[in-house]
């Protein structure tokens, strides 16, 4: 296994934040004749720490997707987070890492706490480096109009609705890969075809309404006016993720998709006819 410097972090969003780590990570490896790599876990630490689960940004699939293809990460080390990891003593982590992954150098963020009760930090992990002769660089926190970057932050902006805020804190569109599934077809029938995506749970949903996105369907990138909700009009119930996607004609059923979202164009709501529900859609293609 080639010598690989990581970055350490959780990356719920891979937003500006975590961008600057593995920037970090890509010169510093670079620099050493080192491969890129991340260290992330497959369910949030906080669900054994603090016995609460935030709801995320990205599921695991679309935080690697995020990672390996729009920020050349060579290699995505995802670790589940037991209780031998929990209670595992810091120095133990990174002693790990480096026997059995290869670690030869770390990046992380000033904030950055790790192994049991958090007592492994960004000053410890530079001391363990120096000591070692190992490379190692301290991120400090990425501020942006005054804010501090964080998935706590860029969650919320999702929830509230205010889609383009958290686009710009993340540095890219907000993420959502899914398989398509039948739906009722409706969408059909109004001459607007829709895919259906069943959005994964344990994630983030943004504010009910119609968003401005793209659509990646084998690498090619389509627009899409995507609603988010329930589909009160046709007495829906279940929480949907619907994209009509502009300029594309096929069957996607049992196809992944990726979509991107971009902008809020409107809430949901509930119109009194399928008709006028099909021309609100086209002036929401219209914008």
């Amino acid at each position: 296994m080639k010598n690989t410097i990581y970055a350490l972090g959780f990356f719920d969003g891979v937003h500006l934040g975590h961008q600057a780590l593995l920037k970090a990570c890509y010169n510093l490896s670079h620099s050493h004749g080192c491969s890129t790599g991340v260290v992330t876990f497959a369910s949030h630490p906080d669900t054994l720490v603090r016995r609460n689960t935030p709801h995320l940004i990205n599921s695991p699939r679309d935080r690697e997707w995020l990672l390996r293809e729009k920020y050349a990460m060579e290699t995505v080390l995802t670790l589940p987070f037991d209780e031998k990891m929990r209670t595992m003593p810091w120095k133990d982590f990174l002693d790990m890492l480096r026997k059995d992954y290869g670690a030869a150098g770390f990046v992380c963020g000033a904030d950055f706490r790790f192994g049991h009760r958090g007592s492994g930090n960004a000053k410890l992990l530079e001391d363990y480096c120096r000591e070692e002769g190992l490379p190692c660089h301290v991120v400090p926190d990425q501020i942006l109009e005054g804010i501090r970057v964080s998935s706590t932050y860029i969650r919320q902006q999702l929830e509230d609705g205010h889609m383009a805020t958290a686009v710009k804190f993340l540095g890219h569109p907000h993420i959502l890969s899914g398989v398509v599934v039948h739906g009722k077809a409706l969408g059909r029938t109004l001459g607007i075809p829709t895919a259906n995506l069943r959005l994964p749970e344990g994630l983030a949903v943004p504010k009910f309404g119609v968003y401005a996105c793209s659509c990646l369907i084998d690498g090619i990138r389509y627009p899409a006016v995507t609603n988010v909700g329930t589909r009160p009009t046709v007495e829906g119930n279940n929480i949907t993720v619907e994209p009509w996607i502009l300029d594309y004609s096929g069957d996607l059923y049992g196809q992944r998709i990726i979509l991107e979202f971009h902008y809020f164009l409107r809430p949901e709501k509930k119109f009194p006819s399928l008709e006028a529900l099909k021309e609100e859609i086209y002036r929401d293609a219209e914008g």
